[in-house]
This record gives structure tokens, sequence and C-alpha cells, in this order.
């Protein structure tokens, strides 16, 4: 007798279904909220409806910013519970809190949700930019280690890539619903371009003494981390108050 068996349910097979889907701006911030509470303030996480609300408008980190009330996360939340990436729990039995299942709904390791969580909260960006943002949840030691794990969201398709690969390449999430995507691509086409004139003047910018670039720079590093500290704090104090 033979020893194939040709009725084998198909799941036999190692193959995991796909949970994650496209999801609106709404949708990603609070997810992208949840999970960045859950590993830069874990005393905060779970978190109340007022808590994410906060965090979802704080203004460092997140592009675009938002002005969203407590109505617009709890519509929101309940959304995400319906396609199982949140689930709401009780703290003290007095204030519903929620706690993201994004690496199971995602079917990620730490790292990549990581990485996946700063493209929710900040949109399409530079590898480096990314590197550094995604390294405030999860140690990601060099551009080699990022690339490694962009990689593996590709095959996925949780992410897409913007431009060519190579210096300054643009990466972002792939859950952008149809006609956003379109826009998002309109806009780095616009940004690249823009970054080409500029390229041009840089010698005569770089001769100016106004320029003042870098310090700028350094002073926005400095504004946005005092912000999340800010932040950080008012979590704290969110969960006391419950």
């Amino acid at each position: 007798m033979s020893s194939l068996n040709p009725t084998a349910s198909p799941s036999d097979s190692t193959e995991k279904p796909r949970k994650w889907q496209s999801l609106n701006r709404l949708q990603r911030r609070v997810l992208g909220v949840l999970v960045e509470k859950s590993k830069t303030t874990p005393d905060a996480y779970p978190m109340t409806l007022s808590g994410i609300t906060t965090a979802s408008n704080q203004k460092s980190n997140r592009s675009p910013l938002m002005t969203l009330d407590q109505d617009d996360v709890q519509s929101t939340l309940d959304q995400l519970r319906a396609i199982g990436a949140v689930m709401e729990v009780q703290g003290d039995g007095r204030v519903a809190k929620f706690r993201h299942l994004m690496n199971d709904w995602m079917g990620v390791e730490r790292a990549e949700l990581a990485i996946m969580t700063e493209l929710m909260l900040r949109g399409h960006q530079s590898l480096g930019d990314l590197r550094g943002r995604a390294s405030r949840m999860e140690t990601i030691s060099d551009l080699n280690q990022l690339r490694h794990l962009i990689d593996s969201l590709l095959k996925q398709g949780l992410m897409i890539e913007l431009t060519p690969v190579g210096r300054g390449q643009i990466v972002s999430h792939n859950l952008y619903q149809p006609e956003e995507l379109k826009k998002v691509h309109a806009q780095v086409e616009s940004e690249r371009g823009l970054s080409t004139d500029d390229s041009e003047d840089e010698s005569e910018t770089a001769k100016s003494p106004a320029a003042g670039g870098s310090s700028k720079t350094g002073m926005a590093e400095r504004l946005e981390k005092l912000e999340e500290q800010m932040q950080s704090v008012l979590q704290r104090l969110s969960v006391l108050e419950s």
C-alpha cells in the first residue's frame, strides 16, 4: 500500500495564513503608539484610552501631526479589535486598558516590529533615519543589520522600497490603502526633485556664514528628545491617576 496521502489537509503546511491587512492613518497611528510605548515606557503599558490619545497627538516622532479626541481613538480601537490587532484588558477593574497583538498579527520578530512601528508613526524615510529611530526600541547595530531585517520584511510584503537601493534610499511600510499609496509615491518623487535642486546649490550654501544647518538640526533633535521625555512623564501620571 502506498504511503502517500493524497487527501492531506492544507493545515499540514508550515506556512501560516496572513493576518495583517492595509490600515488607515488613524489605525496606523494607534497601533504605532501602542507598540512604541510598550517598548519605551513599559510601566505605563497596557495603555488607557486617555494615554493613547495623548501619545497619538504628541509632536515628537509623529508625521503627520494629528489632533485626535478620545472618540476618534475609541472608534479606532474598536476597529482594530475587530481585526485582531488589539485587545482590551482590565487593569485594576476601574479603567479599561489596551494592548497590541502585533507580533502575531504581523508575524514578525521584535526588531522587525520596531522598524514597522517607526514607519507607521512617521511614514517613509531614509535607511539612516529609520535605523536611528527604530533603535530607540530595539538595538539595530548598523545598516547591514537593518538591511537584513528590511529584506525579511520585503519578502513578507510588509515593506516597500520607494527609491532604488543605494545611498539615501527611501522605504516605507506596505499598509497603505491604494489611493494613499499613490499619493506617497508622488510625494517621494517631489521630494527627490527638490533634493536634486538643493544639491546643485550645496557649494554656495556651504560658503554662506548664515547657513547654520547642523546647529538647527541638533536643536531639533534635542527638542524632540525633550518632547518624548515629557510625553513619558504624562503617560506615568495618567497611569497613577487611573
